[in-house]
């Protein structure tokens, strides 16, 4: 009975080791087609694209908040810029006034303008717009 119970042991052992071998195998191969996936759709170029796109959002959102807005603010009568423009639409059954902050909302609708406006002459101007178009024969 105990040499029953060591065959089926090693047995067990066996599949396991086999079944092991197959999950690398498997591993291995999705490996090699992820890499070569990466060389070939230019994911690398993708991500310095985005890393970039990220800094250019930074730079234009601090100078729209801290140059274009606050003289737009102070022509339209707010210290704040453009952000501190609101509509108190009355009181809240509490006795709290219900306050509509449309400057926030402008102020981020012309940071993505901007934005946007960034993104397309840089886009035209390195004629990067091309380089998805497939090539004629």
């Amino acid at each position: 009975m105990v040499s029953e119970k060591k065959s089926k042991i090693s047995l067990a052992k066996h599949k396991v080791t086999k079944s092991h071998a197959v999950i690398t195998g498997v591993g291995g191969a999705q490996l090699k087609g992820f890499l070569e996936f990466i060389r070939t759709q230019g994911v690398i170029g993708l991500a310095v694209g985005l890393v970039l796109g990220g800094a250019v959002s930074v730079m234009v959102k601090s100078l729209v908040d801290n140059v274009v807005m606050p003289p737009i603010g102070l022509l339209l009568g707010s210290t704040e810029g453009i952000k501190g423009l609101s509509w108190t639409m009355g009181l809240t059954s509490a006795g709290k006034p219900a306050v509509l902050h449309y400057g926030i909302f402008l102020n981020d609708l012309f940071n993505f303008l901007i934005i946007a406006l960034v993104v397309y002459a840089l886009v035209s101007l390195l004629k990067v717009d091309k380089l998805d178009k497939p090539k004629d024969k």
